[in-house]
């Protein structure tokens, strides 16, 4: 049997009051906002809470709004999974554009360690007190984040792909 969402929500209320915010069910998976330091507290409490048992870090990724205030310009998400009784939630939080930064959760989990190189080689989030923060995929000469949504998807010399045709331009 699955854990209720309102007990999760209600433990994480008590604990850390209006650290967490929006409460909401997106697409079956119970859904929440915290703040940027708050990261590890909550993180480490959701992992070792006998009630909520999340010991399971099935991903982490990051978002580029750049449309979006600067405050909240970029978001990293956590999915976690509890086992035991196959429970999922997502834990988003956002990131100032100008200087995107997060604690590291490596230690906390140890496959957070690649995705934290993944989404800092894409988005140029800095994860603080990760071991080894350097590029995974990209070269390490590259001085762009590609995922990052101010560069165009393909190089102006392409004909054959336009923006425009996977939504990257106000006037589709």
């Amino acid at each position: 049997m699955a854990i209720e969402t309102a007990l999760i929500q209600e433990k994480l209320e008590q604990k850390f009051a209006n650290k967490v915010t929006n409460f909401e069910m997106q697409k079956d998976i119970f859904s929440f906002e915290i703040t940027s330091e708050s990261v590890r507290e909550v993180i480490l409490f959701l992992k070792e809470e006998e009630d909520t048992n999340f010991h399971f870090l099935t991903d982490l990724c990051g978002v580029h709004y750049p449309d979006n205030t600067i405050d909240h310009q970029f978001c990293v998400v956590y999915h976690l999974h509890n086992w035991v009784e196959n429970t999922r939630i997502r834990i988003k939080t956002y990131l100032n554009g100008a200087q995107p930064e997060v604690a590291s959760i490596s230690d906390i989990f140890l496959s957070s360690n690649w995705m934290e190189r993944e989404t800092y080689d894409f988005y140029g989030i800095n994860f603080i007190g990760h071991p080894q923060l350097k590029r995974i995929l990209n070269m390490d000469e590259m001085v762009s984040f590609p995922m990052r949504k101010e560069f165009p998807m393909e190089d102006n010399g392409r004909t054959d792909k336009d923006d425009r045709f996977f939504g990257r331009t106000a006037n589709c």
